[in-house]
């Protein structure tokens, strides 16, 4: 291991749903620098949800330039990338795209997830590929451009994802990693190589498909690149891992009994595997070729938030709107929110379900609105965990993402999950999961666990214990909410 310099830095860029982020990690563990630029999740057509690649690698440059202006750019000794999973890309031989990106949230494949899993054929393919076969995947997408537009998915050069979209942009080289790939539906767990089945269901060649390298692998930072963000030409790129895992890498829940919770637009709980694991309701997604995560993710998570503040306390910010909440009592006095706004994944996977209040009362107020709503996507988390414990006890959940700065999620997670909710601090998460990994890359680490102790530094944490009020309130609605959720987000399937 080169244990490196003290002012070395690792640039951990985190790419997600509605914002790029370049955090800068010191060796030492100490100044740590984020700066971050925002874009949009479009809403064309209902069902659809996609974003213009061009935006996003725009946005990945700016953050980098901003952040590499703030340090001596010699100080920084390479890059590693997180970001999110399961958007799918069709490019040009120029490398330019021909669609836009398909995010997670897109829906508009549900008949060909409904379709695959009538029969053996796709809970088939979850078993081998860990990706339950849902809308989300990028399989499914490339059956829908099959059936809706087979000119597109024929004559399209290569089909990508996010990842490899910003390899692209900062390598100029077109490659995937096996986490990412992990989440498209199309690989093997076992081969860890490009499942034959899934090419021939999609309808693409094997040669439109880039080819898997590992998580840890690295390319050399372009020319173009360099230039735009003040870096100099040939610096290490590590290919890095999806968000998910690195986020359980970065909140240091990487061991038996810790569950890794994150929430951002979307939401997650997964827990770490050695071996990849299918089980009913979870996915199963690589950080490296050794080390597995399974778990869920929900597709109504932070955005929920962001709905109910826009929607309940007009012109006051999120923290605003939940302080508000806060003086609801646990339970929203019998008001219940079905926070299905997009289509839902884990753990119910239905791409057709709606969301609903229920229970509603004129004494409820727009404050027992936001309560119910974040109660809500509690709630489903809990349907994750009680799957992942058939996996393993979880004794400690390790949490990161924006809401958790309000005291009104940190306590109704910790109540409805009934269990110890440790909150890492800000720059906790992906971004530092992505450069914990490029430690390893980079020779700087020999372990996961000493890159993670090398730069976590004094990483704030706190730990939120469940009070005995909520403990009864939530307890008694535990097994009853998450039906609820599921019988009525059902009603209102039918309408269109």
């Amino acid at each position: 291991m080169n244990a490196g310099n003290g002012n070395d830095i690792i640039l951990g860029l985190d790419v997600g749903t509605t914002a790029a982020k370049a955090s800068l990690f010191s060796l030492g563990g100490a100044n740590r620098i984020t700066t971050s630029r925002e874009y949009l999740l479009l809403n064309p057509q209902p069902g659809w949800h996609v974003q213009d690649p061009d935006t996003i690698a725009e946005s990945v440059f700016e953050a980098m330039t901003d952040a590499v202006s703030r340090v001596d750019p010699a100080r920084i000794i390479g890059i590693s990338i997180s970001t999110a999973m399961h958007g799918l890309l069709g490019i040009d031989s120029d490398l330019r795209p021909v669609t836009e990106l398909l995010t997670w949230a897109d829906s508009r494949a549900w008949q060909q997830a409904n379709r695959l899993n009538e029969h053996a054929t796709g809970p088939r393919l979850h078993h081998t590929g860990g990706t339950p076969t849902h809308p989300m995947s990028p399989l499914v997408k490339l059956c829908w451009f099959r059936d809706a537009h087979p000119d597109i998915l024929r004559l399209t050069d290569r089909w990508i994802q996010l990842k490899d979209w910003i390899l692209i942009q900062l390598t100029g080289q077109v490659v995937t990693e096996l986490s990412g790939a992990s989440g498209s539906g199309m690989i093997d767990m076992e081969t860890r190589d490009w499942n034959p089945e899934a090419i021939d269901l999609s309808g693409v060649r094997p040669d439109q498909l880039p080819p898997i390298m590992a998580t840890t692998d690295i390319l050399p930072l372009s020319g173009d690149a360099a230039r735009r963000v003040g870096l100099p030409s040939g610096l290490p790129v590590v290919l890095g891992a999806s968000d998910g895992p690195l986020g359980n890498l970065g909140t240091g829940a990487m061991e038996p009994g810790k569950a890794g919770l994150s929430i951002g637009t979307s939401g997650a709980v997964r827990m770490v595997v050695r071996r990849p694991a299918v089980v009913s309701g979870l996915f199963c997604y690589a950080l490296t070729s050794d080390v597995w995560v399974a778990g869920g993710a929900v597709s109504n998570g932070g955005l929920v938030q962001r709905w109910l503040t826009q929607t309940y306390a007009p012109g006051a910010d999120d923290a605003e709107a939940c302080r508000r909440a806060e003086a609801i009592p646990p339970g929203a006095e019998g008001l219940v929110m079905v926070p299905y706004l997009v289509a839902e994944r884990a753990s119910l996977w239905d791409s057709e379900i709606r969301g609903a209040f229920v229970h509603v009362r004129q004494a409820h107020t727009p404050d027992h609105f936001i309560r119910a709503g974040v109660e809500g996507v509690a709630y489903q988390l809990w349907t994750i965990l009680r799957r992942i414990r058939m996996i393993n006890r979880v004794d400690e959940v390790r949490a990161t993402g924006g809401v958790f700065g309000s005291q009104l999620w940190r306590d109704v997670v910790a109540g409805i999950l009934n269990r110890p909710l440790v909150v890492t601090g800000a720059a906790e998460g992906s971004g530092l999961g992505a450069a914990i990994l490029g430690a390893v890359a980079l020779g700087v680490s020999d372990t996961l666990a000493d890159g993670y102790n090398l730069l976590r530094g004094d990483s704030e944490e706190t730990r939120i214990v469940v009070s005995d009020e909520a403990r009864a309130v939530y307890a008694e609605m535990h097994y009853a909410v998450p039906q609820l959720l599921q019988r009525y987000g059902r009603l209102g399937a039918d309408i269109r």
